[in-house]
């Protein structure tokens, strides 16, 4: 047994990129196997084991589980290691639970640790489920246990998981979100085969496994506190709530700088408060009705929708945040509204009904300025419909750019530093990466997350500050399923529409405070006319359509998604490079900037759909294709 688990312990050491090499997979599998041969589990007798719970400080980051919060789980990092460190505490044990990652919270292809009873003794181990949902053994036990033991709370298992196994069953621990799911056996069961996932209970969290090993800034001595929170609310009893609270500061309210902000969780409400956001109004509006209710109640103020500006966001499994030492948030004082708006979100898919909520943020602040104020930055694509997503797309990309042309005008000589990031699309969105381009080559990641759900969105400190000088590009892709859609997906506001947008939080504050990009319309335009050519359906497009309304009638065959792509690769963009008052920087450069030249050259026949791209090292003169493709008279031109 022991033999067996040390062995796992060589294997999982020669795995993570920029270490040794992993094993083939022949000599890891026969090694794997002996040993697994000798003990396929390691059983542990959860009722002789006593002890006192671990100490906090060991697992500083925790989330519940499940929405009873019979389930709860507390990890640390160790970047040296590679490796995470899980304790999983089970408040009512009964004959076993699965906990493991996937890619997107789905049981078929997941990678789990089992524990299960079959009456007489406790088993755990790795495993692994295959598409059709049948739960494997795995043959590399990548999953380590480390103890078990009793306290008065609960159960207490500890185990370990390397990042990177070399295990192709395995899932691999990256930054950004980690879908977390578990399962609870209700009854004994004879073996790991005979467990039917589907007849569990189950369910999903979703968290940020590798938290940033950074310096926790010391707070100063004169900080205040200021606590936003709902008042002593009833959570209504349906599974998903947004509720809006207004708040407003004190007359006179002087400029501070917000330095760090925490959640306040009810007690008992921990696995319900799914996530929460302070805005600042507008300050254009001198005042703000007061409003106590769900957010989208008809009876909510209309005004309450200038309420924008994230002042502090928060998800569950986020810890408090800091602002470097050398800046801080401002708020109050002249320019600035009084007018604050909290929204949380409730999580209560078992509908408790009277449950009562006084959750919220507090805010850590101080009239000590800081040297500098930070400022709040949106980087991706314009929110306008010209950006648009074909139906039953598993990943179509979309990009936006902050041009070299816009930092080089706004930003200052010394540069500015992104120490934190929050990523948004909205239900379609899959993947986010923001990169920072330097002299033509891509330099750094600013923020990825590979495994990104709009369901967990918080404000991210990131692992290391990002120095962004005039003349550097920043470049957001976002990709999409649109798979269980049957019309094309428009950029907007809508819930149903799309958005592609990266919120860099960074000092010294500057005006830039909006830098994204979107297709040029002209070029649009010549897209819808050539769907028009070289489709045997007639497209609509004609001026009083607007152009959501265009692309929802054009067929999606292979050549009109092919183009589509094309054109948003290729095609010049409309460059946005907006000052915080919503006014551009004054330069004509900016509202048409070619990434690449345009050179779609379309055979003068439909032919299959063939269509060639020409080499980008053509000039913009090159670039005309052989035919007139500028926009005919009945074009819509309402965006």
């Amino acid at each position: 047994m022991g033999k067996a688990r040390r062995m796992g312990a060589v294997l999982s050491s020669m795995q993570t990129s920029g270490c040794k090499p992993c094993p083939s997979f022949k000599l890891r599998e026969v090694a794997s196997m002996y040993f697994t041969m000798i003990a396929v589990f390691l059983v542990i007798l959860v009722v002789a084991l006593q002890g006192s719970a671990p100490r906090k400080s060991d697992f500083p980051y925790k989330v519940p589980l499940d929405p009873q919060g019979l389930l709860e789980l507390s990890w640390n990092v160790s970047y040296p290691e590679q490796t995470v460190y899980f304790q999983l505490l089970v408040r009512d044990l009964k004959s076993g639970l699965l906990f493991g990652m996937s890619d997107r919270g789905e049981f078929e292809n997941a990678d789990l640790v089992v524990l299960w009873s079959d009456g007489h003794n406790s088993y755990f181990g790795d495993a692994w489920s295959d598409a059709k949902g049948q739960l494997h053994m795995d043959s590399q036990q990548d999953y380590q246990l480390l103890g078990a033991r009793r306290a008065t709370e609960g159960l207490y298992l500890l185990f370990r998981r390397a990042f990177s196994t070399c295990d192709p069953k395995d899932y691999l621990i990256e930054d950004g979100t980690v879908h977390l799911i578990y399962g609870i056996l209700e009854k004994p069961v004879h073996s790991l085969q005979a467990i039917n996932i589907s007849a569990i209970h189950r369910g999903l969290q979703r968290v940020q496994l590798l938290k940033p090993n950074i310096t926790i800034p010391e707070l100063p001595s004169d900080r205040k506190t200021m606590e936003l929170t709902a008042p002593n609310i009833v959570i209504p009893s349906e599974e998903t709530t947004y509720w809006c609270y207004m708040a407003e500061l004190p007359a006179g309210f002087p400029k501070h700088h917000i330095i760090m902000y925490e959640p306040v969780i009810t007690a008992g409400n921990e696995a319900i408060v799914h996530h929460m956001e302070v805005f600042q109004c507008a300050a254009e509006f001198d005042s703000f009705p007061l409003y106590n209710g769900p957010c989208d109640s008809k009876m909510k103020p209309e005004r309450l929708s200038y309420c924008r500006h994230v002042l502090a966001a928060w998800a569950m499994g986020a810890q408090a945040f800091y602002y470097p030492e050398e800046a801080g948030l401002a708020f109050g004082g002249p320019g600035s509204s009084r007018y604050l708006r909290l929204e949380i979100h409730y999580h209560n898919p078992l509908m408790f009904k009277g449950r009562r909520d006084s959750s919220g943020i507090r805010l850590y602040y101080t009239s000590t300025l800081r040297r500098y104020d930070a400022g709040i930055m949106e980087l991706g694509l314009v929110y306008t419909p010209v950006m648009a997503i074909p139906p039953g797309e598993d990943a179509f990309i979309l990009t936006g750019y902050c041009t070299d042309k816009c930092t080089q005008l706004a930003l200052p000589a010394a540069g500015i530093h992104i120490f934190a990031s929050q990523l948004h699309t909205h239900l379609a969105g899959r993947k986010v990466v923001t990169v920072l381009s330097r002299d033509g080559r891509e330099w750094q990641v600013v923020n990825a997350d590979r495994h990104y759900s709009p369901h967990f969105q918080e404000i991210r400190m990131l692992k290391e500050v990002v120095a962004v000088f005039p003349g550097d590009e920043l470049i957001t892709t976002c990709t999409y399923n649109t798979e269980d859609r049957s019309r094309a997906t428009v950029g907007g506001f809508g819930i149903l529409e799309e958005m592609c947008v990266n919120y860099v939080h960074y000092y010294p504050q500057t005006q830039l405070e909006l830098c994204k990009s979107a297709v040029d319309p002209g070029y649009l335009h010549r897209y819808f006319n050539l769907v028009n050519r070289f489709n045997d359906e007639e497209v609509c497009t004609c001026p009083q359509v607007s152009v959501p309304q265009q692309f929802f009638s054009v067929p999606w065959n292979t050549f009109n998604r092919d183009v589509l792509k094309s054109l948003y690769s290729f095609a010049p963009i409309s460059m946005h490079c907006n000052k915080s008052s919503a006014v551009r920087f004054p330069t004509s450069l900016l509202l048409l900037t070619l990434r690449l030249s345009l050179l779609l050259t379309f055979p003068h026949e439909r032919a299959a759909g063939s269509q060639t791209i020409a080499s980008p090292n053509q000039s913009s003169a090159q670039a005309e294709p052989p035919f007139t493709l500028a926009a005919p008279a009945c074009i819509s031109t309402s965006l």
